[in-house]
């Protein structure tokens, strides 16, 4: 092996050329552009403060620069810089010894760099002559092994460790960038400890890239990726926005989220340095946390619970790259009764560790991690844990944590907070409760009766499947026993809430493939495939979901109630749908699901114009008498006097009937009024209106039904009868005439009718029909009566004469 060496001076005041210093001796295969490169990085500033003519202890005071940097040309330069005694106006110069290592070409002995910062080849002057010895053929390390000491110098920088650590590796990947990580030390060895550190933390290869310098006044400008740096060059570093670590300083107080450097930096202060290198025997990523977190646990370095967990989920993702004494010490360790920080998380990792090994390792290894989930899963809540086997708990361990963990499963399942309790927490009692053998028959019943509306309320909250649909399904799986009781709870629950069902039984996939009848399941598992393939005819899809039931409303009137409500949940039925429901199942069979009241609501929500609603109204009064009742009933008697209005021969009376029926049915649907209202007054303008109704019509002065009567007076049927049938008019002019004394709002409405639609139908006339109008006027009513069909009339000609005379008037 053949090292070239280097050696540099500073430039003393008064020298010829204005450098910094010059090369004093340079050895063979140094070209001048590898010196160029090599200057800035074996330069040196004293720092603030340094006396101008220091003693010779100051002098040995003074930061030494060891520095470690990558060439070009690939070839490599380690070297250090030192103060050193000088002459005349320059009594402190600088002095660097570097040697270059050619690339390819590993350091002697195979060594790291940072292990030669204390070699004694390191010279601070440049021999005589500026003459160099033969290349070296070794660079001999220190007094003493880079490793001496370092246990203790990590102990002292406990704070900053796992932050430096996390810092250093980020420095060492291949494609590093952002600057130079900075150790800021009062002594340049300490920042040579770091690097020590280094050397031992990381793997080879990632050290070997670690350049870096002890020391530097100017840690911004550096293309080194650690530089060393005295507390008064601290803010300049920072303001160059490099990552700065003050271990000079006050302790920080953030961590880093660094798991791997967390976890070395408990092991150095275990003073355990020697587990580096064993984990990175183990397989994986080195700088996964989980094997070097693995090796500490096996050898009772405390961990935190991230760490832990980070171990837990290695082991069990290779359970084959430990072998058994390594597993035990590994589950002894996570399975410690001192812990007391234990988190969701590392529960989740224990639970897939116990998972790998079961089986794997004799139950008498696995046994506390099983005896640690069940009590966490009693104890802690934690409704996501991956429980061991029921054989996991045979023999004396079973009977001791049964013994423990029993009445306290019990007591809880007993309480009366299931209706508040998480159903993931039910779910995992019941299956603990399994697991160690504890005999809760009698309360099973309590239990299913509030789970079932519980495991509804939950599925609500959010879309898609909940979060305790696996370890629901695996209970069910597990236990005969709670599946034939909750699924029959769901099924009386059905009837009542069946949309809440059929919603719940898309989300999660219950097996009642068994010899459970459970019709109101089988209906609300079949709704959304119907609604699929027959779209919008409900009434295909009442008959498919009904069919699914598997018995006749006739002998479960219930059935009904449930597909009504599956098929119809959100709205009410249309009148055509609701004649099918009334006679597809007997009065007996709705009254006995309740869903009357459904057809009720369908003939009082039916448009104005619908066909059959009055045949509703009708059919539903006849077949349920006793159980519609108060504003419903009159409403509903309301469309069926509406019905005989129109098509029969109503009782005397109805029209103070259609006015009563209105207000006891108040609120009364807007529909449902404007259907009465338009039957009523279609009545009252019929050639054959009976008078007493019209008197009684007239005298009531409501302005609503008067309202009503106006607007189909105006209509283009009435008025086209005005034109064409002398008679109705006449009587049209009578009964418009025959109330002077009736209320406000009828004389109005009245004289309105008179002047703005009988008046002009009379003018469209023809002298003979207008005559044959006066004469009926005459004969149905008195002279009296004629001559005042004449008279106003003649009021109406004699105003059309006047027009006319006005007119020629204006154009003369």
């Amino acid at each position: 092996m053949s090292l070239a060496q280097v050696h540099y001076i500073s430039a003393a005041p008064g020298d010829a050329e204005k450098t910094a210093g010059r090369f004093t001796a340079v050895g063979p295969g140094v070209s001048q552009a590898l010196l160029a490169e090599i200057e800035p990085l074996v330069g040196y500033a004293l720092p603030d403060g340094a006396s101008h003519r220091p003693a010779d202890a100051e002098l040995r005071s003074l930061p030494q620069a060891f520095t470690y940097a990558a060439l070009s040309d690939g070839s490599r330069l380690v070297g250090r810089t030192a103060p050193a005694r000088g002459e005349g106006p320059a009594p402190v110069r600088f002095h660097a010894h570097a040697v270059h290592i050619p690339s390819g070409v590993p350091l002697p002995g195979d060594r790291l760099p940072v292990e030669a910062w204390r070699s004694p080849h390191w010279l601070s002057v440049t021999p005589v002559g500026g003459t160099l010895p033969d290349p070296l053929g070794a660079l001999p390390p220190g007094p003493a092994p880079v490793r001496e000491g370092l246990d203790d110098f990590a102990v002292s920088r406990g704070p900053w460790l796992a932050a430096v650590l996390a810092d250093l590796r980020r420095a060492s990947e291949e494609a590093a960038a952002g600057g130079p990580v900075v150790l800021v030390e009062r002594q340049n060895a300490d920042v040579a400890r770091w690097l020590g550190l280094a050397a031992v933390t990381l793997p080879r290869e990632s050290a070997e890239r670690l350049t870096f310098t002890t020391y530097t006044r100017r840690p911004g400008s550096s293309a080194l990726r650690v530089v060393g740096a005295l507390p008064e060059d601290a803010a300049v570093a920072r303001e160059a926005g490099l990552r700065v670590h003050v271990c000079a300083d006050r302790p920080p107080v953030d961590g880093t989220p660094d798991m791997w450097a967390r976890t070395a930096a408990r092991v150095w202060r275990s003073r355990a340095p020697e587990l580096f290198q064993e984990a990175r025997e183990l397989p994986g990523d080195p700088f996964a946390a989980g094997p070097l977190a693995v090796i500490a646990l096996c050898n009772g370095v405390a961990l935190g619970p991230e760490e832990r967990a980070a171990a837990a989920g290695w082991a069990a993702e290779r359970p084959y790259a430990l072998d058994a004494e390594r597993i035990g010490r590994l589950v002894e360790a996570l399975a410690s009764p001192g812990i007391d920080d234990r988190t969701g998380s590392e529960f989740d990792a224990v639970g897939r560790l116990f998972g790998a090994l079961d089986g794997r390792c004799p139950a008498s290894v696995t046994a506390p991690l099983a005896a640690m989930l069940v009590t966490e899963a009693v104890r802690g809540g934690n409704g996501s844990l991956e429980l061991p086997r029921r054989d996991a708990f045979v023999g004396p361990d079973g009977e001791a944590i049964a013994g423990v963990l029993g009445p306290e499963i019990l007591t809880e399942l007993e309480s009366g907070a299931g209706g508040t309790r998480p159903v993931a927490r039910t779910v995992q009692l019941l299956r603990v409760a399994r697991l160690l053998g504890v005999n809760g028959t009698e309360l099973l019943p309590g239990v299913v009766e509030r789970l079932a509306p519980a495991l509804l309320a939950e599925a609500s909250e959010e879309p898609g499947p909940p979060a305790f649909a696996p370890a629901l399904l695996e209970l069910l799986d597990e236990q005969f026993d709670v599946r034939t009781a909750l699924l029959g709870a769901l099924d009386r629950i059905a009837p009542e809430a069946p949309g809440a069902v059929a919603r719940f039984l898309e989300r999660v996939a219950l097996p009642f493939t068994g010899t459970q009848a459970l019709p109101h399941l089988r209906m609300c598992a079949e709704v959304p495939g119907a609604m699929t393939t027959l779209g919008r005819d409900r009434t295909a899809v009442w008959h498919r979901v009904l069919r699914a039931a598997g018995l006749s409303p006739f002998a479960e009137p219930l059935v009904l109630r449930t597909a009504v409500g599956l098929v119809w949940e959100d709205r009410a039925p249309t009148v055509e749908e609701a004649r099918m429901l009334l006679e597809a199942a007997t009065s007996d069979a709705h009254r006995a699901a309740g869903t009357w009241a459904r057809l009720v609501d369908a003939a009082l929500g039916a448009p104005a114009d619908a066909e059959d609603a009055t045949a509703l109204a009708h059919d539903l009064l006849q077949a349920f008498p006793q159980e519609i009742g108060g504003r419903e009933r009159a409403a509903l008697q309301l469309l069926d006097l509406c019905r005989d209005l129109r098509t029969g021969a109503p009782e005397p009376g109805w029209a103070e009937q259609v006015r009563t029926l209105r207000d006891r049915a108040e609120p009364l649907e807007p529909a449902v009024q404007e259907r009465a209202f338009a039957a009523l007054v279609e009545r009252l303008l019929a050639p054959d209106r009976p008078g007493a109704e019209l008197y009684d019509f007239v005298r009531s002065d409501d302005a609503e039904l008067i309202a009503a009567y106006d607007r189909a007076a105006r209509a283009e049927p009435t008025r086209a009868r005005l034109r064409t049938h002398p008679a109705y008019a006449a009587d049209c002019f009578t009964h418009w005439t025959a109330h002077p004394h009736a209320g406000a709002v009828w004389t109005t409405t009245a004289a309105a009718l008179l002047d703005e639609v009988l008046r002009p139908a009379v003018r469209a006339m023809t002298a003979e029909t207008v005559a044959e109008v006066e004469e009926t006027v005459g004969r149905t009513g008195s002279s009296g009566r004629a001559v005042a069909f004449r008279d106003w009339n003649r009021s109406s000609t004699l105003g059309r004469l006047g027009r006319r005379i006005a007119g020629r008037v204006r154009r003369g």
